[in-house]
């Protein structure tokens, strides 16, 4: 029969993510998204429930009697951490372990969007982290308090249940605190942190009115406030944490959101096209007038939209364009992504209007220059080049239709006048022709003229001479 530290260095040597144990059949673990059940004998119940009490507390047995569910961080030195939840199902124990590393990656080693790194400049407001089980939440809060306390000397305050990362000091100082050990609740917590001096609170999960009551207000007296939920999207979000109000409260609830959100981060794990692993998708809302007027007048059937129309100067961007950044870059299939997608047939729309095939998206290509291959904004701009390329074409081809019609214009009237010109030369000629007959008949008769008058002087002065042969013409 194997043991729970056999077990669960099994999962840590394989980098599984869970492991599942239930009575009367093989452990089960989830590698890269997939539930596989290990070659292993089936646990008996009573060997199952000796081997689970023995990692309990006193007080972690005592809240399990009580509400037959406990959840709890457990170590095992030189191994790992594990978020631990132990709960009766048919009347006997079961558990499940998740591990969680000693050494969580950053926000850029996760691979995430910009526009999340750039959530930790926030000096106020409310940040949600949202996503069902296993979608990243914890390793993305993880990261965004890792990146704050690198860069800025401030004091945060974690409240979880358990506490899944150990936080070290940077520049800034972490004061981690557990639910059941260090603190009641979760609202005892949050009242007791505002007297705490923090800069930044984070609460591990909001699961009741009374936390997001607590939270709203620690966001609205001038702290940045970081939390979870347990939905899919920025819209299902914020009317989840409306829903959680009495409808008389709603209103201002709107009001009260309005001011302090900054952000909706929605996640999920999508399985790599080369099965290498997961790679998260990421829906995120920004905090703009517009989507803050949206908010408070209640039209959250809006806010897709508005996302959508904000890729490029907020860097917002819908999870359907996530998807589509990673199909594009080839780090999931075309598949994967429909599966994923709360819209798959808008998300195949936007696939087709990006001209990539089924058959161009299938297979994992060679890494790209994006920053994360899930930000969508750097396709949004590369369409808006595409776009003002059209743009500039079509008015390209329309000068140019306008100059070969100015070209043909100037030909006409070349043309006309080049006629024109003919004509004239032609008249030119004719007058010239008309000008040499008109000099040649004048010459010939100047000659005949000359001559005439060479005959009659030549007579003259043949009649002189007679004359004078005579003794003149006239006697006196």
């Amino acid at each position: 029969m194997p043991t729970l530290r056999s077990l669960l260095k099994f999962l840590v040597d394989k980098e599984a993510s869970d492991l599942h144990l239930k009575p009367m059949r093989p452990p089960l673990v989830r590698l890269k998204g997939r539930l596989l059940p290990l070659k292993a004998p089936p646990f008996r119940p009573e060997d199952l429930d000796r081997m689970l009490r023995e990692i309990l507390t006193p007080q972690q047995q005592r809240i399990l009697e009580e509400k037959l569910c406990v959840e709890f961080g457990h170590s095992v030195g030189g191994m790992s951490r594990f978020r631990a939840t132990i709960f009766y199902q048919r009347g006997t124990l079961g558990a499940v372990f998740r591990r969680v590393p000693i050494h969580f990656p950053t926000i850029d080693e996760w691979g995430l969007p910009e526009a999340i790194k750039e959530l930790a400049d926030l000096r106020q407001g409310l940040v949600i982290i949202t996503g069902p089980t296993g979608s990243g939440k914890s390793s993305t809060l993880a990261a965004l308090i890792h990146e704050i306390i690198s860069k800025r000397l401030v004091h945060v305050v974690t409240i979880e249940d358990p506490i899944e990362f150990l936080l070290t000091d940077g520049l800034g100082v972490v004061t981690q605190r557990e639910v059941g050990s260090d603190t009641t609740s979760f609202p005892d917590a949050l009242r007791n942190a505002l007297r705490q001096d923090p800069d930044v609170i984070m609460v591990g999960e909001n699961r009741d009115l009374e936390t997001m009551e607590t939270t709203l207000t620690a966001a609205e007296t001038g702290h940045l406030v970081l939390t979870t939920l347990h939905t899919n999207s920025a819209a299902q979000t914020i009317d989840r944490i409306i829903d959680m109000y009495p409808a008389e409260q709603q209103r201002q609830v709107r009001q009260q959101l309005s001011h302090v959100l900054q952000a909706v981060v929605s996640m999920q794990l999508v399985e790599r096209a080369d099965g290498s692993g997961l790679v998260a998708a990421v829906e995120i809302l920004r905090a703009t007038p517009r989507i803050s007027k949206l908010i408070r007048d209640g039209n959250i059937g809006e806010l897709q939209e508005e996302m959508e129309r904000s890729v490029s100067y907020h860097r917002m961007q819908t999870m359907n364009q996530s998807l589509a950044a990673l199909v594009v870059n080839r780090v999931i299939t075309r598949e994967r992504a429909l599966e994923a997608s709360p819209n798959p047939g808008d998300l195949d729309l936007l696939l087709r209007k990006l001209l990539y095939s089924a058959n161009a998206t299938d297979a994992p290509g060679e890494e790209q220059e994006m920053a994360s291959d899930a930000d969508f904004s750097r396709i949004h701009r590369l369409m808006e080049i595409e776009r003002l390329y059209d743009e500039l074409q079509e008015r390209h081809q329309q000068a140019i239709a306008e100059r070969d019609a100015r070209i043909a214009e100037l030909q006409a009237q070349l043309d006309q006048l080049r006629n024109a010109d003919a004509e004239q030369d032609q008249r030119l000629r004719a007058l010239q022709d008309e000008r040499d007959r008109i000099a040649r008949a004048m010459e010939a008769q100047r000659a005949e003229y000359e001559a005439k008058i060479e005959r009659l002087q030549a007579r003259v002065r043949e009649l002189s001479t007679e004359t004078a042969g005579r003794g003149g013409l006239f006697r006196r």
